[in-house]
Order: structure tokens, then C-alpha cells, then sequence
């Protein structure tokens, strides 16, 4: 069973920057995984942020972050990272990252199989 921890929230002020990790459980390598980011605001339906596919070649983001977010993965350290610059009071939520296992394809925002327990996100002045 892959296990996902998820890192690095907190509050920030609009304009901020965060930096996001998802860390697989100890003996699972996410090498043979996509991976998604996802997030839910109160009383919002949750949303699809960026997905990475497994070799890292290629990624894809929502219309809303695009510009400001940017994934990556850190294959050394098993790790897949979420870059979030300029926020934006409207980009404060649980953020999730998640696991599916990777197929010859460009990564999409549905359909993954494994999540972790997310990390709050709030952006405010």
C-alpha cells in the first residue's frame, strides 16, 4: 500500500511563495507513479492543481496556477514538490498530493488511486 506525507503548509501573505513536498513511505519509490496535486477549499468541491508523470518529462496544471505553480520531482530523494509563487487569497486550502500508477500518457487531474492526509494551506494578509 503506497503511503503519501505530505509537507510544507502554513500561512503566507498574498504575493508569498510555498514550497509543497509529497514523500512516499519508506520501501515505495513513486519512480513508477504519476503524481497529482490537489486541492479543497471550505465549502468547495476539491480540484485538480498539477500532475507529473513518472519520468518527470511532463506535467500539467490547471488554467488558474499556471505561471505561478510550477512540479517537480526529486527522484534521489523520492519526493515530488509543488512550487507555489505570487499566491492568492483564493489558492488557501487542504492541499492533497496523490498516486496513480503511471501509464504512456500525459499526466491528468482525475482518476488517482492513492492520497495522502493533506496540508493546509492559507493565504491571507
Amino acid at each position: 500500500q503506497l503511503q503519501l506525507v505530505e509537507s510544507g503548509g502554513g500561512l503566507v501573505q498574498p504575493g508569498g511563495s510555498l514550497r509543497l513536498s509529497c514523500a512516499a513511505s519508506r520501501f515505495t519509490l513513486l519512480d513508477y507513479y504519476d503524481i497529482g496535486w490537489f486541492r479543497q477549499a471550505p465549502g468547495k468541491e476539491r480540484e485538480g492543481v498539477s500532475c507529473i508523470n513518472n519520468s518527470g518529462g511532463t506535467t500539467n496544471y490547471a488554467d488558474s496556477v499556471k505561471g505561478r505553480f510550477t512540479i517537480s520531482r526529486d527522484k534521489a530523494k523520492n519526493t515530488v514538490y509543488l512550487q507555489m509563487n505570487s499566491l492568492k487569497p483564493e489558492d488557501a486550502g487542504i492541499y492533497y498530493c496523490a498516486a496513480v500508477q503511471s501509464v504512456p500518457r500525459m499526466c491528468v487531474l482525475e482518476g488517482y488511486d492513492y492520497w495522502g492526509q493533506g496540508t493546509q494551506v492559507t493565504v491571507s494578509p
